[in-house]
């Protein structure tokens, strides 16, 4: 059985940091990207670049037919009911603010309630911020256990016949914790509200079946995926889609245009106005056919083990601190956690002299950390082409911390 992955990026190749390899730790940013992915987007520019949807010639064809395979793709991946629930966006961002901007803003009145967890990433906390503001809406929050765990007493007790729209995100990017997602879109079905799940950290460690958790709204970003930057998805229902206002006025969205007024077309054409990023679907479609052949069984048995792995080697060391230590099933390989007398910023910066890259900071969840009692955190998050030898020397790494910062012996 395959156990080595890195020798297919490129990039994790051919980097050096300081005359060290690279250990490439900051998966939960964004991914790097197979040769596969990198070769089907030369190709593209090579062999079929043009506007789609615009010309009746050979290669505007061609790159209209990739880009609407690419959508084909993307709900097959997903388990989506038609290729018409597939909105490209430029990522979660743009998805979440899509549905917060219109959905939200259409059908909230005042009074309603809007509930999402402390936890969220800030693209899945502020468009609802405004929009609870515009629309005198109320702004409610679930709040995570010590272990960074929405609990089903918390779940039970929050979703109420005054919740109109429930939006949190499948795992924590910040804990890495996997949210219980089937039982949050129940119990928010039966109070009558609709829920947006922003999958961004959780589809490209685990299978996600949009039809079989009877989500309404699903938002993810291709380049935490292995694929290019500037290409996201989201998914709605039909039902909802079809009653959506578009966001943005142009080219490609328009059934008909006289001097006063415009009438739209319908399916995901009506959000996609202007000349979108074909470039990116095709390496959206080539990241997904990459990862369906390693599997996402294989893929959790790698990532499963070298985060027991991780999670051991520092909480061996008794001044680190890790955040929402959950082992199992219920995690991802996204690891927060602090050194003693450290600022996070420091650690970062002393482990990239060792070609360490890790995030610190507040991972744009600012909440999270007031709740948890921290002002940032470090962060390394794994994915299944690293390997234990990364993790020795992460930790390896985090031992010279307190040697170069004067904070006593290892």
């Amino acid at each position: 059985m395959r156990t080595n992955y890195s020798d297919d990026f490129p990039l994790l190749k051919n980097s050096w940091e300081n005359g060290k390899r690279l250990v490439y730790l900051d998966n939960a940013a964004t991914t790097q990207k197979p040769a596969q992915v990198i070769e089907a987007v030369r190709k593209y520019y090579e062999h079929y670049n043009a506007n789609p949807h615009r010309g009746a010639y050979p290669l505007s064809e061609k790159a209209t037919e990739l880009y609407e395979t690419a959508r084909e793709r993307v709900a097959g991946f997903i388990g989506a009911g038609s290729p018409e629930e597939i909105v490209f966006t430029k990522g979660t961002t743009e998805s979440l603010n899509l549905v917060a901007s219109i959905y939200g803003m259409d059908i909230l009145q005042e009074g309603d309630e809007i509930l999402i967890s402390i936890a969220e990433h800030h693209s899945n906390l502020i468009p609802w911020q405004a929009v609870a503001k515009a629309k005198g809406a109320r702004l409610r929050y679930l709040y995570t256990d010590e272990n960074g765990k929405l609990t089903q007493e918390e779940i039970a007790a929050n979703i109420t016949s005054q919740t109109r729209i429930v939006a949190v995100a499948q795992v924590s990017n910040v804990l890495g914790i996997v949210n219980p997602i089937g039982e949050i879109i129940k119990k928010a079905h039966e109070a009558g509200a609709v829920v947006v799940l922003d999958a961004a950290q959780g589809i490209p460690h685990m299978q996600v079946d949009v039809q079989a958790l009877d989500v309404d709204f699903l938002a993810f970003s291709g380049h935490k995926l292995y694929a290019p930057m500037g290409i996201g998805v989201l998914y709605a229902k039909k039902e909802h889609l079809s009653k959506m206002r578009p966001l943005l006025f142009g080219g490609g969205m328009v059934d008909d245009v006289s001097e006063q007024t415009a009438t739209f077309t319908d399916g995901p054409a009506k959000f996609e106005g202007g000349t979108q990023n074909v470039e990116g679907a095709v390496g959206l479609h080539s990241a997904i056919d990459y990862l369906e052949n390693i599997g996402y069984e294989r893929i959790g048995e790698v990532e499963n083990e070298l985060t027991q792995y991780a999670l051991a080697r520092l909480n061996s060391m008794p001044y680190v601190t890790v955040y929402g230590r959950e082992s199992g099933h219920n995690r991802t390989g996204v690891i927060s956690f602090n050194i003693d007398g450290a600022h996070p910023h420091d650690v970062s910066t002393i482990l990239s002299a060792d070609g360490v890259a890790i995030r610190s900071g507040h991972h744009c969840a600012h909440p999270l950390m007031r709740h948890m009692g921290v002002n940032a955190t470090c962060r390394a998050s794994l994915c299944f082409y690293n390997n234990k030898e990364d993790i020795d020397v992460l930790a390896e790494s985090i031992c010279k911390v307190r040697e170069v910062l004067k904070l006593g012996a290892k």
